[in-house]
């Protein structure tokens, strides 16, 4: 099968300004409680799953154990569920205190000691997703407590608000965190509540006010969810690449990598698609109990190089041909890309790959050293005219990385 593809490829840089703290040079990375344990908050039944102090300290401890921490997921991040059901007197926010007894403060320091930084969820509107206290009219308020907490990123979600009110309210939020003094990454729910009340998104002040933003329906883990969104952020590509790099990204969602839901092949789909998209690699799996060949791919060096690029670019999506897609990613040094062919097809033996590397964007005469991303096996030298042959299996994905030779 050979695929002959005339194209020119682009690379587009962010627009304007981002969010002047300092953070997310390149995609912010950890790990993030909601999908694997959700609002569990049974501790008296089901105290080693719910949200919880101790559920927390543990994940911590497995990212330094696991090399988690060494190959750059660095945040720790509660999700809903976290608070009382009221605020205290003074009207600040408090966690629940028989699942977070010793406090909040004292979270973040037990993260800070184990050289990891904490995340804590709260939400624009007057109650979070789940019906605890909201942010609405205490925002400066609760941008302090965090700070004096010691919290690293604040997830601000967009449940029980107004999405017409987010173009106000969340550049309100960013200028308190600012006002802090505190570096804290401001992770953003701003274009998706527009999306769930049918409003469009303008990413120029979003990106200006927030670190990295999320603009499509939640993942969960089955590999629909992933094709889903891997074909929302095609079909909007050139928009898309206009407001990602350095400081601002946009976010798909959380890592599955570790879940029960979805097959080897679909996992590492989806984790090459989210280093493709320089998206935000936030885990949420349970890594007391996570498979060695899941955390292989976790640690993955080629995939983490690809998705912590300094360029910061949002790959191209080149083609598509009967469930085969084709994306390409700038990469440093400078001439050089990442390379997925993403299969979405559900059945069959996958699809063979015949193709010379300048019809796949590897078009300089110098050549390129490639190399295959899941395994890490050297391809060789690549020239325009070296032909490129593979097979991709159905929900799976093939990637490689190929490097300009001097």
């Amino acid at each position: 099968m050979v695929f002959i593809c005339i194209w020119l490829f682009a690379t587009f840089f962010a627009t304007g300004m981002s969010l002047d703290n300092g953070l997310a040079r390149t995609p912010p990375m950890g790990w993030l409680t909601w999908i694997r344990f959700a609002c569990n908050t049974d501790c008296d039944y089901d105290p080693n799953f719910c949200i919880s102090e101790k559920l927390i300290k543990e994940m911590a401890d497995h990212m330094v154990q696991d090399g988690y921490k060494d190959a750059g997921y660095e945040y720790v991040c509660i999700d809903d569920c976290w608070l009382a059901k009221e605020r205290d007197e003074n009207h600040r926010l408090q966690p629940d205190p028989k699942r977070f007894p010793n406090g909040i403060k004292h979270l973040a320091d037990y993260v800070h000691s184990k050289g990891l930084k904490l995340g804590i969820y709260e939400d624009f509107g007057t109650k979070t997703c789940a019906g605890y206290p909201g942010s609405e009219f205490y925002m400066q308020l609760d941008a302090q407590t965090f700070a004096e907490w010691g919290v690293d990123l604040l997830k601000f979600d967009t449940c029980h608000s107004d999405a017409h009110d987010n173009k106000e309210g969340y550049p309100a939020m960013s200028m308190y965190l600012n006002q802090t003094g505190r570096p804290i990454l401001f992770s953003c729910e701003w274009p998706y509540g527009e999306l769930q009340q049918n409003l469009s998104s303008d990413y120029g002040p979003v990106r200006k006010y927030c670190n990295v933003w999320r603009n499509y329906w939640d993942v969960l883990d089955d590999f629909q969810y992933v094709k889903n969104i891997v074909k929302f952020y095609g079909d909007n590509n050139a928009l898309f690449q206009k407001y990602s790099g350095p400081g601002g990204f946009f976010d798909p969602d959380q890592v599955i990598v570790g879940g029960i839901g979805m097959s080897h092949y679909q996992q590492r789909a989806q984790l090459a698609m989210w280093a493709m998209f320089s998206a935000p690699l936030m885990m949420s799996n349970d890594l007391r109990d996570i498979q060695n060949e899941a955390r292989e791919l976790l640690l993955n060096k080629y995939i983490i190089s690809v998705d912590q690029d300094p360029l910061g670019a949002m790959a191209t999506r080149v083609w598509v041909i009967n469930g085969l897609e084709l994306w390409v990613k700038p990469i440093v040094p400078k001439g050089s890309l990442a390379i997925v062919f993403f299969n979405t097809k559900i059945f069959g033996s996958g699809t063979p790959i015949s193709t010379a590397a300048s019809d796949i964007g590897m078009s300089n005469p110098k050549g390129y050293r490639v190399t295959e991303v899941f395994t890490g096996k050297d391809l060789g030298i690549f020239k325009p005219e070296t032909n490129l042959t593979a097979r991709v299996f159905t929900t799976d994905a093939y990637m490689i990385v190929c490097h300009i030779l001097s």
